[in-house]
């Protein structure tokens, strides 16, 4: 299936984001913008994206973005994610997230992040991260050092 003109494949994976991808991203927009297209191995019973799916994708775009908002990149370790569906994407739907940081400080950073199908909103989280430090020194020490 077609990926919209400006992504690419994630720069940065994980184990798990390698079982539930591909997944994308479009970094010259500011900030970045991850997707996925929803696949057979993406859906529920009924043809819906799993919402297990969706909150990855948010919580990987939360991460992302508020990580590399700044250099070096933080550490950061979800606190705290809460969300609310309004919509739902089908099998052949591109899903955007979109993040909005509302405050990144010393110990904690607050953003939310909306997944979108074409103009419709369909799903809002609400994420606090936890500092750990920056991404170099944690692949170095570990998150806690």
């Amino acid at each position: 299936m077609e990926v919209p003109q400006g992504f690419a494949p994630i720069f940065r994976t994980s184990p798990y984001t390698e079982t539930i991808g591909p997944l994308y991203s479009r970094r010259e927009s500011d900030p970045l913008v991850l997707g996925v297209r929803i696949l057979d191995k993406h859906a529920n019973a009924r043809g819906l994206a799993h919402g297990g799916l969706l909150l990855t994708l948010a919580d990987t775009a939360l991460g992302y973005v508020l990580a590399f908002s700044e250099d070096p990149p933080a550490g950061m370790i979800t606190a705290s994610l809460t969300a609310d569906f309004a919509g739902s994407a089908r099998v052949g739907d591109w899903v955007e997230a979109h993040v909005d940081i509302q405050k990144s400080g010393r110990r904690l950073a607050f953003a939310n992040a909306y997944l979108t199908v074409g103009d419709i909103r369909i799903m809002r989280a609400s994420a606090v991260f936890a500092r750990t430090g920056t991404l170099e020194h944690n692949k170095q020490h570990g998150p806690t050092d």
